[in-house]
């Protein structure tokens, strides 16, 4: 008779039943102890070690407070390094202990032999850069990000000519772009008093330096044989359009999603049939949200518009003029159906 035919091996499962007993004194269930301080597992009847190796899991719970008589509580480990910074970071500071003049005296030294000018000069550096972005509630990403395009051009000397002002203006201009969240020139301006003049001549420069960084670090890594990640490297920003421009002065006019999402649309439609070429991505996108808050019936004045987006309302309404000519092109039936908008709402131009 022929063999059946051969099943799989079922592969291998933990069995949760076994349990681990002593073998001398068969108790059930077992009395065993964890002793972490010799990593073992042992019978607590007689003592027999049935298993070694045994890992602490639990949490650490001890605290040094109460071993110096400063009561400072001193840490297990130092800070991790900040990679923002140069050298190690492994330096020791001596403090003041109880205000003797032998401790002062040894403070004052050690700072004298670890004052580090170019460090001092990033610190301050990044103060400002985080202070600028706190003003304008910029998410901690953009802050970043800035911060190392700083690092970038602080490492390399570059742009030694130029005011630290006009440098952080800059990243911080750039980094907006990276980002996602683009600011204008004029906001820029406002936000670091650099002229819009130096902003837009210190972009152009940076925009170069770190393109050409870029490149030579690149080559570096395929020299040497490695891999290129696609992911780290810098790429030139493109120009703020109208509509990244919409959701954010949206937002501040406190209009609904919806009539958000139609002021992109017009944005977006507005390339496509040249109603607004040449106009800046302010007045494009001021025009925009002054059509699209009438279609939807959330009017906004010209007046109210021009606050947020600063621009004049004449530049809107001259702008709106042309988007008025071509609304029969530029307005989508969806957005209006059912009662949602109307175009008679729209004011004449």
């Amino acid at each position: 008779m022929a063999p059946g035919p051969m099943h799989d091996e079922e592969p291998y499962r933990e069995n949760l039943n076994m349990q681990l007993i002593c073998r001398d004194c068969k108790e059930f269930p077992p009395n065993l102890i964890e002793e972490f301080s010799s990593g073992d597992m042992v019978c607590g009847s007689c003592g027999l070690v049935l298993g070694d190796r045994i890992v602490d899991t639990r949490s650490e719970w001890r605290t040094f407070s109460n071993d110096d008589q400063g009561n400072d509580d001193p840490s297990r480990v130092g800070d991790g390094a900040n990679p923002l910074l140069n050298g190690a970071q492994l330096q020791t500071s001596i403090s003041f202990g109880d205000g003797g003049r032998s401790s002062r005296d040894l403070n004052r030294a050690q700072n004298k032999a670890t004052h580090d000018k170019a460090t001092k000069g990033l610190l301050q550096a990044y103060k400002e850069i985080g202070a600028y972005c706190d003003a304008i509630n910029i998410s901690k990403n953009v802050s970043d990000t800035a911060k190392h395009l700083f690092k970038i051009v602080d490492d390399a000397k570059a742009f030694k000519g130029k005011s630290n002002e006009a440098v952080i203006a800059g990243c911080i201009f750039i980094a907006c772009r990276q980002c996602k969240v683009p600011r204008t020139f004029r906001e820029i301006y406002a936000l670091t008093k650099v002229s819009k003049k130096e902003i837009g001549r210190i972009f152009k420069s940076l925009e170069k330096f770190f393109a050409a960084q870029n490149k030579e670090r690149m080559e570096a890594v395929a020299h040497s044989g490695g891999i290129v990640n696609p992911h780290d490297s810098y790429t030139t920003t493109t120009s703020t359009n109208a509509r990244d421009l919409c959701i954010r002065y949206c937002s501040r006019l406190a209009l609904s999603p919806n009539c958000t999402m139609v002021s992109q649309e017009l944005a977006d439609k507005m390339s496509s049939v040249g109603a607004l070429a040449g106009r800046s991505p302010l007045s494009a996108a001021a025009a925009c949200i002054y059509m699209a808050s009438y279609l939807m019936k959330q009017g906004k004045t010209a007046k109210e518009i021009s606050a947020v987006a600063g621009v004049s309302d004449g530049t809107i309404r001259t702008a709106y003029k042309h988007l008025y000519a071509e609304r029969e092109k530029l307005i989508d039936p969806n957005w209006i159906k059912d009662g949602k908008g109307d175009m008679k709402n729209l004011p004449p131009s």
